[in-house]
């Protein structure tokens, strides 16, 4: 096996922000992912288009709110004018997502940064084309935090120590950035214990007290709060006022072969960001028609920020963290990862 591969293959499950076992990850096909990586490509030219000039190009997604600038772009149009023609692909997450577009079964892909950077690390040739999701930078009043009951003896961020801590996915961004928090906040987070459960699930592990506290992220916020469960720490904001949280991102391969696609899909995506962060209204109703998501919870979920930029000060952070828990033994090439 190419030791490229090998590496890899180690140390690659885990990477989403969705939640998927470690054995479905290495079943579905991330040996033959990472072994195009390590071969590279020698394509050349952009491939995909039809006679009528239209270049159709696969999008893996996680249909959450995080991704409502995709659904909107489409809907508005503006992949059309730049002669795209998406399909979506949804998956359970990021996991799935970075070696399908690896092996160029998606032309791009949405995963969280933390995942993008554990990837990187390994050797995987992927780019990010544009920023996908931001955090409010409003404490307290971010799309994602953590919840406890509402009787809970836990008050604040440094509280968390030595609890159980519900997150979707171990060793991602979800247990740094939560670590993060507790450690400004005066305590320890080296003795909390995490447990990987998916989004949907969390609430009521919490309500059941199987949990002390969860890392949940919109509608769930709005569902755990509408049980009476309080935030006590926005874990992307203790990070970074405006933290990068996920980005849009393609394989180097095929941004080396196909630029002009690449291109067009980020003037797409990165118009589609604007609009929807400019119309949060529009943003907030495009998601019943990608998501089963409650019309109560939909009209009062906290919708985050979609900036086109990235935060290469943010990602930083994200990285330094990452190495800080022992994630990654040093820190990637973020200039080889970045636009």
């Amino acid at each position: 096996m190419h030791p490229q591969v090998s590496r890899a293959l180690s140390a690659a499950a885990g990477t989403g922000r969705g939640r998927i076992s470690h054995k479905a990850l290495l079943a579905g096909g991330l040996a033959t992912a990472l072994l195009l990586a390590a071969c590279g490509s020698d394509d050349s030219g952009d491939a995909g288009s039809s006679e009528d000039g239209t270049t159709d190009i696969s999008v893996g997604a996680i249909p959450i709110v995080d991704v409502a600038p995709l659904y909107l772009g489409v809907e508005k149009g503006f992949f059309d004018q730049q002669g795209l023609k998406l399909k979506i692909e949804t998956a359970q997450g990021g996991a799935a997502i970075v070696p399908g577009v690896v092996s160029d079964q998606f032309q791009f892909g949405f995963s969280n940064t933390t995942s993008l950077l554990l990837a990187a690390s390994k050797g995987l040739p992927l780019k990010v084309v544009t920023s996908g999701v931001a955090t409010t930078g409003k404490d307290g009043a971010d799309f994602g935090a953590v919840v406890v009951a509402e009787g809970s003896a836990v008050k604040t961020a440094a509280d968390l120590a030595g609890k159980r801590v519900a997150v979707n996915t171990l060793n991602n961004i979800n247990t740094t950035t939560v670590n993060k928090a507790v450690r400004d906040a005066g305590g320890d987070p080296s003795g909390i214990s995490y447990v990987e459960l998916p989004f949907p699930d969390i609430p009521a592990a919490i309500a059941k007290g199987d949990v002390d506290a969860g890392q949940v992220v919109e509608p769930f916020l709005t569902v755990a709060q509408n049980q009476g469960m309080r935030q006590v720490a926005s874990n992307y904001v203790a990070t970074h006022p405006e933290l990068t949280i996920a980005a849009y991102f393609t394989s180097a391969n095929y941004a080396k072969a196909n630029a002009e696609t690449v291109t067009k899909f980020t003037t797409a995506m990165n118009e589609s960001l604007a609009y929807a962060d400019s119309h949060p209204d529009e943003a907030r109703a495009i998601l019943s028609t990608y998501t089963e998501i409650d019309p109560a919870v939909q009209e009062a979920v906290t919708l985050p920020k979609w900036p086109s930029q990235v935060s290469e000060e943010s990602v930083n952070a994200l990285s330094e963290l990452a190495v800080q828990d022992k994630l990654i033994t040093s820190a990637p090439d973020i200039s080889q990862l970045l636009p």
